[in-house]
């Protein structure tokens, strides 16, 4: 399943893309308020690619590979929807994360804008959620302007301080677009 944006094209993951995952994960400062840190190698973006194609086969939706429109072959990031379990909470999850070209630029709030509506409508899912750190104020600020509303703390981290869950309905996204 293909979706494209204003500037974005999605499309799932696949095998070949290990080099770019590894490129962005792997590089410390899209993980500066990652408390894991950075793929600490290429197996570890092995077995995470493997875990994102399993899930597209299982659910049929999962994480996209993302380029911009105007170079569809230049991988800046990855995001999508997911099955998540975060503190014993089973959650819809909306994750994304870009590489350093392409912050700035309003791109995170373009993809999440337009994950929340496929998510709505395109799979009729009826909350989607999101994990973010206290202290990552920039992507607290694009799940805001995709609609989500902060709901409550998670400890999901081992030693770490709390996440925020930001949370979704598909009635409170109903009447936010109307």
């Amino acid at each position: 399943m293909q979706l494209q944006s204003s500037r974005l094209n999605l499309r799932p993951v696949t095998a070949s893309d290990l080099d770019d995952l590894f490129r962005i994960y792997g590089d410390p400062a899209t993980n500066t308020f990652n408390p894991t840190g950075p793929y600490p190698d290429i197996r570890h973006a092995q077995t995470v690619l493997a875990r994102w194609i399993s899930h597209w086969e299982t659910h049929r939706f999962g994480n996209w590979a993302i380029s911009l429109q105007d170079s569809p072959e230049r991988i800046i990031g990855f995001g999508g929807l997911s099955i998540s379990s975060y503190a014993d909470i089973l959650i819809y999850n909306l994750g994304y994360r870009f590489a350093t070209e392409a912050w700035g630029k309003g791109l995170a709030t373009e993809f999440s804008k337009n994950s929340v509506r496929y998510g709505f409508v395109e799979l009729k899912l009826t909350e989607i959620s999101a994990v973010v750190r206290g202290n990552h104020l920039a992507s607290q600020k694009v799940l805001r302007k995709a609609g989500l509303q902060y709901l409550r703390e998670i400890h999901d981290v081992k030693d770490a301080p709390p996440s925020l869950l930001f949370s979704l309905t598909h009635s409170e996204w109903l009447r936010k677009s109307i």
